[in-house]
């Protein structure tokens, strides 16, 4: 029995309350996530699609580490998984959970060793549909990548079966690498260092541009020209491959590690250096000598340690970034290779795997939307599919078990049936045609094994001309048999970016009509700056109403009053205002979709997205297919405005009263804008703000502004699209205000439709024989269409 005296009672009871009350002061901060930051995830009562959850978190001032606890019961009573020890704010555990609901919390600890106070309580569900991708834990995953090289896209073991293929179904693509490296051979590469920029170069000027992409280009031309030679050497030993492979590796070893192709200083030019030089690394491992390692891992150690310290773990939190979605897998890729070589490189590759786990992709949705358009989806995702199949050989992991992954291809199938010219929404897409999507998808098919994706690659007829180690690898996998979309939909909604694509042909763009719609959760932030309620028309593989301006410079006048401006679009601007430009604050929301045989319906709501001058922006499209197209739009602004609807067209556009018509090649529309009366329209052919001289860009630009400003306003519009050489095949046969909304009687070669709209359900309107208390009723041709 111990025996302790007053005062030393005393003391100790001071001790605990003082101990006590000092764990007690340090608190989570629960502040939800500001826009461009990842959130708290699971969020509250969120159904998720992948066993177990990624789970994130606020980063924590002064936190050493995180425990997560989760629950059957919110008490935390029956606790079936607890993570301690955590370094990041985020985590995937190692195993699936039963499917059925759960609750989660975390806390952490500080520096000086104190514990804060729980998290608040999240609730989540998982169903037993979600797909089951558990991330293993550091020892594991170092366990599965190889001891020993090459290490990337292929692992040791698998150069057996390569090396006798390239005599027999991988023949052609052999021998595209000997004619490549034999090119090499007869006229090296230059291996000087590129320069830096001129102290007199101003950044965003066209010889600064010459000298940041130059170096990109020449960077990539000289250290790829190695890999590929250090490739070919390991499927046929030829000798003069390896020495000319060492002889770049080694000349740009020399390269100053935070000089001109520096991540930090220009990572266009750092991260095509970074990569390529570990490939060159890892397949010339036996030709070099220790101390030529030894060189390479020094330089490496510099260049991984200026990437990781820029990137981790800030990316967990902000990983919106547009460089920096690509730079992540490439410090995985030195992680991986320099892997037991240098001290940092275990830290690299698990950062990697956590980014892929918990925060990557991050323009997407997981029905396969993308957000930032055709352009950069080809660009980022192209050297994803990189990483991809390095993940896969070196550690085992399937990217194309996640779900966006596994639906990702259907973006391209959807906005860009074949044949179509236009690439919708984004950064540089506006001269995007379909068979610009070919190669990406021919990896998409073949890493996923999706015969929808193959239908595609095959259809374009476009020759697969196999160039490089990577098409060399990626040759030896299994073949897809295609298959014809036609047991699809025509329409399909990405949700979660905020885009919808009606089509009535995914089997060809000439016989097709599409609408491209936009209203999205990401605003307008990134390279997906259009505005919202914007809407697009292809029709018959040419484009008739468009998002116009060309970058003629990333961040240039033009590109930043022009087209990050919502007068650029198919929208609406509030006296003469824009959305919020290039912000996530800007957001629009698709609140409905429908589709059927001959009817799609799309909701868009974006009055959030203009900063306070309007109140309300909700824009519903009708699509009877295959001809006609209701643009019905509800605008209110806290104070008298004037709202201005835009129009913008490739060609020409021929005004006759309240009516205007398109004719692009092949294709045409009339538009008729019933609502209101006396519109004012003025239309015009010039940029207030124009691209550089160097850009030669004629497009047409319309709008259409009531006459008296008003808080409340509604437009209809009704857009017929046809075949040029052809006849019109739908008529307007009547149309007109309703009490509180509007009826429009439409004439096809099916029959007639009548279309009855009002602002919100709840007030009865009788017209024409239609009846309805709903905000939309299409009734008629085989339709029958009702929304409250």
């Amino acid at each position: 029995m111990f025996l302790l005296d007053s005062h030393a009672v005393g003391i100790t009871l001071m001790t605990l309350v003082f101990f006590g009350a000092l764990q007690a002061s340090v608190t989570i901060d629960e502040a939800p996530a500001e826009p461009g930051r990842w959130g708290f995830r699971p969020v509250q009562q969120e159904t998720l699609a992948v066993n177990p959850p990624n789970f994130s978190w606020r980063p924590q001032q002064d936190a050493v580490s995180y425990i997560l606890e989760v629950s059957g019961d919110d008490a935390f009573r029956d606790v079936v998984y607890t993570a301690k020890d955590i370094s990041y704010n985020v985590h995937t555990p190692t195993r699936t959970f039963s499917p059925g609901s759960y609750f989660w919390r975390f806390q952490f600890t500080s520096r000086m060793g104190e514990r804060s106070s729980w998290s608040q309580t999240r609730a989540f569900t998982i169903p037993e549909s979600a797909v089951e991708m558990p991330l293993p834990d550091l020892a594991e995953l170092i366990d599965r990548i190889p001891r020993t090289h090459p290490r990337l896209f292929l692992r040791p073991e698998d150069l057996v079966d390569l090396r006798v293929r390239r005599e027999t179904d991988l023949q052609a693509h052999y021998q595209a690498l000997v004619a490549e490296c034999n090119e090499l051979l007869e006229d090296p590469v230059p291996t000087e260092e590129p320069p830096l920029y001129d102290d007199d170069m101003v950044r965003g000027s066209d010889r600064w541009r010459e000298v940041w992409w130059g170096n990109r280009r020449y960077t990539q031309k000289t250290m790829n020209g190695a890999a590929t030679l250090a490739f070919t050497w390991l499927l046929d030993g030829n000798e003069a491959y390896a020495a000319e492979a060492k002889r770049i590796l080694m000349a740009c070893a020399e390269w100053d590690p935070k000089g001109s192709t520096g991540y930090r200083y220009n990572d266009e030019a750092g991260m095509p250096y970074n990569y390529y030089f570990c490939r060159t690394y890892t397949f010339l491992y036996d030709y070099l000598t220790e101390e030529e390692r030894d060189v390479c891992r020094g330089l490496m150690k510099i260049r991984g340690d200026e990437m990781n310290d820029h990137l981790n773990p800030r990316h967990f939190w902000r990983p919106y970034g547009s460089h920096a979605n690509r730079a992540w897998h490439f410090l995985g890729e030195i992680g991986i290779t320099f892997l037991g070589e240098v001290k940092g490189a275990e830290e690299w590759v698990w950062f990697a795997m956590n980014v892929f786990a918990n925060t990557y992709p991050v323009w997407n949705d997981d029905d396969g939307g993308w957000h930032e358009g055709t352009a950069y989806w080809n660009s980022y995702q192209s050297r994803f599919t990189w990483w991809a199949d390095i993940m896969r050989a070196a550690t085992e992991i399937n990217a194309f078990d996640k779900p966006y992954y596994s639906q990702v291809g259907y973006y391209a199938m959807y906005l860009q049936p074949p044949g179509t010219r236009g690439g919708g929404f984004g950064d540089l897409t506006a001269r995007r045609d379909s068979d610009d999507n070919v190669n990406l998808m021919r990896v998409f098919a073949a890493q996923a094994g999706n015969p929808h994706w193959q239908w595609y690659v095959d259809v374009h007829g476009k020759e697969d001309r196999p160039r490089g180690y990577v098409d060399y690898i990626r040759g030896a996998l299994p073949g897809i048999k295609p298959k014809k979309p036609t047991d699809l939909p025509t329409a399909r909604l990405f949700k979660g970016v905020g885009q919808a694509y009606l089509n009535t042909n995914l089997i060809d763009a000439k016989e097709n009509v599409e609408i491209v719609f936009k209203s999205s959760p990401f605003g307008t932030q990134s390279h997906g700056y259009d505005s919202n309620n914007a809407f697009l028309l292809y029709a018959f593989g040419e484009r008739l109403l468009i998002r116009t301006g060309r970058r003629d410079s990333y961040g240039s006048e033009h590109h930043k009053e022009w087209m990050w401006h919502t007068k650029s679009v198919n929208s609406i601007t509030v006296n003469g205002e824009s959305q919020g430009k290039r912000t996530a604050d800007a957001r629009g929301e698709i609140t409905d979709f429908y589709t059927s045989e001959r009817l799609d319906y799309v909701v868009g709501e974006a009055g959030n997205a203009y900063e306070g001058i309007l109140d309300r922006f909700t824009r519903k499209i009708l699509f009877l297919k295959p001809d006609v197209i209701v643009v019905y739009d509800v605008v209110q602004a806290p104070e008298a405005s004037s709202f201005e609807w835009r129009l913008h067209a490739p060609t020409e556009m021929a005004i006759d009263g309240p009516s205007a018509r398109v004719v692009n090649g092949d294709a045409a529309c009339d538009v008729d804008f019933l609502w209101p009366r006396d519109l004012v329209t003025s239309v015009t052919d010039k940029f207030d703000t124009p691209p550089r001289p160097r850009i030669k860009l004629v497009e047409y630009h319309l709008m259409n502004t009531p006459p008296t400003p008003f808080t409340f306003q509604t437009f209809v519009t009704v857009i017929r699209p046809y075949k040029s050489a052809g006849s019109k095949t739908a008529s307007i046969e009547k149309s007109e205000p309703v009490e509180s909304g509007y009826g429009i009687k439409i004439r096809t070669e099916l029959g007639q439709t009548t279309f009855l709209l009002q602002p919100d359900g709840g007030k009865f309107l009788n017209w024409e024989g239609v009846a309805t208390s709903g905000s939309v009723r299409v009734v008629g041709d085989g339709v029958n269409f009702e929304r409250e």
